[in-house]
């Protein structure tokens, strides 16, 4: 196998974890699309190897984990092989095997603080609270950490001493710390049925933030086992105005409208552990980016998590959508299948699922899943958007416009994510060639979000194309590549806009910058060969287009690219040929659509 050589970057997750030395994983990685596969261990040592180390590098952690722990049996005392089988084993989920492994390590690195965070979820799941504390004291991290200051209050709730755990959490003095400090303390004051307390401290922390779900969800709840309901529903309906349709508080309002009680977030020691450790994974996969060591990071702490909430449906959400990430698409749909069906987020896992599988090119089981959920559950703004998303990836254009209609029926008038439904409907319209609906879409998708680059491109565009609002059309192209300079599909917009008008010099400009920023891209490529025959640069066309060709183009304007190379443009043409921008499937915007 060609491994790329991309370096895999050791995370520390921003300083707020302990250190974690987990990361000699592979020294190099490569992104991938494969899906995992069967395979079968062989009797070769060196072979286990040599397969771990590629199962490694591709983020199966499944594969790696039997072929790294293969491979130990052939030279158990080897490091390398423990430190492998021991990372790959606690991210595949194999608690007591990778507890195993950690013993092993911590024989020869006392220090090693994810041996030693691992064996302290151990002795949390089994109640050992004393030995968890014991070893968080011997972890040789500063008084300061905050991981090590959560676990170890954590394990005196376990140990029946709230006094102390409530000490432990406010010997944390930095400002920074303040809403964890006080989330934390208040879900241990709950934990102890000390509900008044417990609502003036997470009261504190949702003061200072109003916009972490975890945080209003165990603030609200609190609140309406106090009987104070309407502030509760307040706490739960401001939250929705700012992240609209989220089913966790859907549910809690549902409850709350019925009549049933909201039990607490946490309800012992464990499940406050759990919430650390979701904590870390969850802030630790946002800040990965596009870095398969942070992902990896962010597994590990997910799959500590639910070793102690085996049913946290929220870490098993972010859990899948690690391994999406990762492109380990099986491990992401085995893990968002497990989603409890009482779940808020068991809908939400089922749509998931079903753009997991668009993602690996099986539209019709996609569209076939999504018509189901939409079936079932037709309000479900979400599974509606889902099937608008995939039937405009595969091009249904007017199906995917009646889909998106559906959203704008359920979404509120109010709802600040309207201009990207007008806008993907205005789209699809456009696309099947109805411009007459689409025009009016793109105008109040403009209106609800006036500098959207997106948007901006893909009207001005539409009206260069036609020939009308000419002076309109190249300030908003002019503005969409002021607000989004390394964008090359709206780069490309505004290039392919001075071809259209015959300035090809100025076409030219920018449409080499756009290659330069998207250099893969067959429509781009095909757009700069034309400039180039109309400037003169015959030979520099023949080759973009013999390029564009060698990209894969759609069908349709493969035809085209071969007839050009064969015969090159002809002369002095009174109106050049039309294209859509190549912004102009969503899809292809921005890394949006599907």
């Amino acid at each position: 196998m060609n491994l790329k050589l991309v370096s895999v970057r050791k995370s520390a997750l921003r300083g707020l974890v302990l250190s974690l030395a987990l990361l000699p994983l592979a020294g190099h990685a490569r992104e991938t699309d494969a899906v995992s596969e069967p395979f079968e261990v062989g009797d070769s040592p060196s072979g286990n190897y040599l397969s771990a180390r590629v199962a490694e590098a591709e983020h199966d952690t499944f594969a790696a984990s039997t072929f790294f722990r293969e491979a130990l049996r052939a030279d158990p005392r080897n490091p390398e092989l423990i430190q492998g089988a021991f990372v790959a084993t606690l991210a595949n989920g194999d608690m007591d095997a990778a507890a195993a492994l950690a013993r092993a390590i911590m024989q020869r690195d006392p220090h090693n603080a994810s041996a030693r965070l691992t064996l302290t979820v151990h002795d949390f799941r089994n109640r050992n609270y004393a030995s968890a504390r014991a070893l968080l004291g011997a972890s040789g991290v500063g008084k300061g950490d905050l991981t090590t200051i959560l676990l170890t209050a954590w394990s005196y709730v376990g140990s029946g001493d709230v006094k102390k755990a409530i000490a432990t959490i406010d010997s944390m003095s930095d400002p920074t710390f303040a809403v964890f400090r006080d989330f934390h303390a208040g879900l241990m004051l709950d934990v102890a049925g000390r509900a008044e307390e417990a609502g003036a401290r997470l009261k504190a922390a949702y003061d200072t933030d109003q916009s972490t779900l975890r945080l209003v969800d165990a603030y609200g709840r609190n609140l309406a086992r106090r009987g104070k309901i309407d502030e509760a529903k307040k706490v739960f309906r401001d939250f929705s105005k700012l992240q609209p349709h989220n089913p966790i508080i859907g549910a809690a309002l549902a409850d709350l409208a019925a009549g049933r009680r909201l039990e607490p977030m946490v309800k012992d020691a464990r499940g406050g552990a759990a919430e650390v450790l979701y904590g870390l994974g969850a802030y630790g996969l946002g800040a990965a980016g596009g870095r398969p060591g942070d992902a990896i990071a962010a597994i590990v702490f997910l799959r500590l998590a639910l070793e102690l909430s085996p049913q946290n449906a929220l870490a098993l959400d972010t859990l899948g959508e690690a391994y999406g990430k990762l492109k380990q698409y099986d491990s992401a749909i085995e893990i968002y299948d497990q989603v409890p069906k009482s779940s808020p987020l068991r809908v939400t896992s089922e749509i998931r699922i079903a753009l997991i599988y668009a993602a690996m090119g099986k539209a019709e089981e996609s569209l076939k899943r999504l018509r189901a959920i939409v079936k079932d559950h037709p309000d479900n703004v979400d599974a509606v958007s889902a099937l608008a998303d995939v039937l405009r990836s595969e091009k249904k254009f007017k199906d995917s416009a009646d889909a998106y209609t559906r959203v704008l029926a359920l979404t509120a008038p109010d709802d600040k994510s309207r201009w990207a439904i007008y806008y993907f409907r205005g789209v699809d319209y456009e696309r099947a060639k109805e411009w007459s609906k689409a025009e009016p879409d793109l105008k109040e998708a403009l209106k609800l979000y006036p500098e959207q680059p997106m948007v901006l491109n893909y009207l001005g565009y539409s009206w260069v194309d036609q020939g009308i609002h000419l002076d309109e059309a190249f300030k908003m192209l002019r503005r969409a590549v002021e607000l989004e300079p390394e964008d090359g599909y709206i780069v490309d917009s505004l290039g392919w806009a001075y071809y259209k008008l015959g300035r090809y010099d100025e076409a030219v400009k920018y449409l080499e910058r756009a290659v330069d920023l998207k250099p893969g891209d067959p429509t781009i490529n095909d757009h700069l060969g034309d400039a180039y025959w109309r400037v003169g640069r015959k030979l520099d066309a023949g080759f973009q287009w013999n390029h564009a060709r060698d990209l894969k183009p759609d069908p349709e304007d493969l035809p085209k690219i071969l007839s050009k190379i064969e015969n090159g443009l002809p002369d002095a043409p009174r109106q050049t040929e039309s294209h859509a921008p190549a912004t102009g499937t969503p899809a292809r915007a921005n890394g949006q659509g599907g």
